[in-house]
Formats: C-alpha cells, structure tokens, sequence
C-alpha cells in the first residue's frame, strides 16, 4: 500500500503517460505543418484530422483533470494551492476555444498560398499556450505532492 503522503507510481505513472502522448501529438502536428510549403486538398485535410484528433485527446484529458485527480488532491494536501488549481482548471475552455478556431479556420479545400504560414504560426502559438499550461499543472502537482516528476522546469 502506498503512503498517503507519496504519490501512487501507477497514477503518476498515467499523469506522465498523457502528458508523453499530448507531447507526440503536438510534434505529429508540427512535422506536419513543416512538412510542406502549401499542402493540397488532402493534405489540409489530413492536418485538419490531426488536429481534431488532438482536440478530442485535449477534451478527455482536460474532463479526467476536472472531475477529481490530481488537482483535487494537490488541494487537499495544500489548500494554499487552491488558487492556481483555479486557474489552471479555466485555462482549459481558453484553450479548447484556441484550437477549435485553428481547426475552422483551416480552408476546404487546397491552401491559398499566404494561409499556410498563418496557419503554422496560430499553432506555433497554441502549442506555446497549452505547454504553458502543462508547465503550470506539473508545478501544481509537484508542489502538492511534493514529488519532483523529472521535467524540466
């Protein structure tokens, strides 16, 4: 039985797992966004799927973080965490938001020649938003179970 003052390996151990996944889904979307200068029909679609795909993992892991877990029981080991528990939970819809305009407002069809580059940076911009976040909840979790996770801060 694990002591209720460290953390359970098996439950650290899938906190890490998501975060490892979400990690390899932004370099999936990011190679693909290098991948070409202006990509066609199908290729815009294949990066919209990509990206659809993210959210749906965003959408899964964000309900698991709000509904008990991790966050809940950084607070209970410290209340005084309370308020960036508070933000990090609202940083959730910003970003879901974030991604579903990236996602409509890639074209149907093949990519006009100035939309690839905007298209890139808007994520470049996304992806530096949510690792912003992912930084911010590992500092949560590591200061309320006082437990270093081994990322680089």
């Amino acid at each position: 039985m694990a002591s209720p003052d460290r953390t359970d390996p098996v439950i650290l151990g899938h906190l890490l797992g998501q975060h490892r996944e979400l990690h390899s889904q932004l370099l999936a979307v990011r190679a693909a966004f290098a991948a070409a200068d202006r990509p066609d029909a199908a290729g815009v679609e294949a990066i919209r799927g990509m990206l659809v795909g993210l959210r749906e993992y965003l959408r899964r892991h964000f309900d698991q973080e709000e509904h008990g877990g991790f966050m809940e029981e950084s607070i209970a080991r410290m209340p005084r965490l309370s308020t960036a528990v508070t933000a990090v939970l609202a940083d959730h819809p910003r970003l879901l938001a974030e991604l579903d305009a990236l996602i409509s407002g890639l074209p149907q069809g093949s990519m006009p020649p100035d939309a690839w580059p905007e298209s890139g940076r808007r994520f470049e911009a996304f992806a530096d938003h949510l690792l912003a976040h992912e930084r911010d909840e590992n500092d949560v979790v590591q200061q309320g179970y006082n437990e270093d996770l081994g990322l680089a801060d």
